[in-house]
C-alpha cells in the first residue's frame, strides 16, 4: 500500500504529535539553542538545486558554525574536494537544513532556513586557522530551530564504544576507487598517502 495524500498519513500517525514536539520550533537562536550549537563540532548539511538534493558533512572544532546573531549562523567552507555541491546548489536555490551532532549528547538540533555565501575578507580572515582562512562563509539566515529528542541517537547506540565498527572491516577509499576506475584512480597507494595528505589540507 503506497501512501499518496496528507490525510492518509495523518491517518497513521495519530494522535498528532503533543505540546513538547511543537513548542519546541521557534524562528531564532534561543540561549539553549546556542548553547548547542556551540558544543557541537559535526553538521549535516542539505541543500537542493536543479540536479536534485545533497547532504553534506561538515566539522570543525566545537562551535565552528557561528552564531552571529539569534537569527544568523555562519559557517566556514573548509577545504575539501571542490566539488562544491552544496555551494552551487545555495547559489540557484538558497534553502538550507542543518542537523547539529554533539558526541556524547542524545540531542540533536536543527536549523532550517535560507542561505547565501560570502567572501568578504575580513569575514574569513575571522574564521582562519593555522593562518588558514576559508575560500568562502556560508552565511544563513534561520528560519525555524528546534532540537531533536534522542530516539534516534539511543536505537542506534551512536555513541557507544561498543559498538563502534572497526575500519579495518570496511572497504578502504582508495579500494573503492580503484574498483569504480579499473585500477586507474586509487588503490593501496592512495590510501597510504591519506594521513600525511590530511595532514597538510584540512584548513
Amino acid at each position: 500500500m503506497i501512501i499518496r495524500t496528507l490525510e492518509e498519513l495523518t491517518a497513521l500517525y495519530n494522535p498528532p504529535p503533543v505540546p513538547a514536539s511543537t513548542i519546541k520550533e521557534v524562528g531564532w537562536i534561543t540561549p539553549h539553542y546556542r548553547a548547542l550549537i556551540e558544543a557541537s563540532p559535526f553538521v549535516a548539511l542539505a541543500t537542493s538545486g536543479p540536479e536534485g538534493l545533497d547532504c553534506s558533512p561538515r566539522g570543525d572544532g566545537p562551535g565552528f558554525v557561528r552564531v552571529a546573531d539569534e537569527r544568523t549562523l555562519i559557517m566556514p567552507d573548509r577545504r575539501g574536494n571542490n566539488r562544491i555541491d552544496s555551494l552551487s546548489n545555495i547559489i540557484r536555490d538558497p534553502r538550507v537544513g542543518l542537523l547539529f551532532l554533539i558526541p556524547g549528547s542524545g540531542t540533536t538540533f536543527r536549523v532550517n532556513g535560507s542561505a547565501v555565501i560570502s567572501a568578504d575578507p575580513k569575514l574569513l580572515e575571522s574564521f582562519a586557522v593555522d593562518g588558514k582562512p576559508p575560500r568562502t562563509c556560508i552565511v544563513i539566515t534561520v528560519e525555524t530551530a528546534y532540537f531533536q529528542c534522542a530516539r534516534a541517537v539511543v536505537r542506534s547506540k551512536l555513541w557507544d564504544p561498543s559498538r563502534h565498527v572497526d575500519p579495518a572491516s570496511l572497504p578502504e577509499p582508495g579500494e573503492i576507487l580503484a574498483a569504480l576506475s579499473d585500477g586507474e584512480v586509487g588503490g593501496r597507494s592512495y590510501d597510504e598517502a591519506w594521513p600525511a595528505r590530511a595532514a597538510v589540507s584540512l584548513w
